[in-house]
């Protein structure tokens, strides 16, 4: 943690390898904050497989006086209606210590400007409904809630049976 009374210079730059200890820590404390279970520890070595070497996935981090404070984690899908990428936002995190000092706004000004020069379409996310400071952030951002898009997921141990039961109906 810092104090107010100290200068706060915030870094936004493409994570590193050698991040990958602190960036793992900040995916705790976002699943803590988000009270679910952090990834276990094959997770954590695909997680950092898929952003470092198979380059599946981005990552931008937030330092603040040579620590990593924040971190956005982002990927690129596709519009076939606009015919253009879309930079979609995994993760948004800023350690709480470090939040309303302009942290989430820097990096979410960075995945802006990577949108844009990646000629982007649309940029996109989801946010959980009972996080309100995030939903004042990203609307004061001028992001627009789709009221009539509804986020759906099947879970692994689904896929795996959908799977199953799909190839016996080929």
């Amino acid at each position: 943690m810092f104090s107010l009374g100290h200068m706060v210079k915030i870094f936004i730059r493409r994570s590193k390898k050698e991040d990958s200890r602190e960036f793992l820590g900040l995916v705790e404390a976002l699943a803590k904050f988000e009270k679910l279970n952090p990834p276990d520890k094959s997770a954590r070595r695909r997680l950092i497989r898929d952003i470092y070497i198979k380059k599946r996935l981005n990552l931008f981090v937030a330092c603040v006086d040579q620590n990593l404070v924040g971190y956005a984690l982002y990927y690129f899908s596709y519009s076939s209606f606009l015919a253009k990428p879309t930079l979609y936002l995994e993760d948004l995190f800023v350690l709480e210590g470090y939040r309303k000092l302009g942290v989430g706004r820097r990096l979410f000004a960075r995945c802006v400007k990577e949108a844009a020069n990646m000629k982007c379409g649309r940029m996109e996310w989801a946010v959980l409904t009972w996080n309100k400071n995030a939903v004042d952030f990203y609307e004061n951002m001028g992001a627009k809630r789709l009221d009539e898009w509804r986020t759906y997921r099947l879970e692994e141990a689904t896929i795996k049976s959908l799977t199953k039961s799909m190839l016996e109906d080929d």
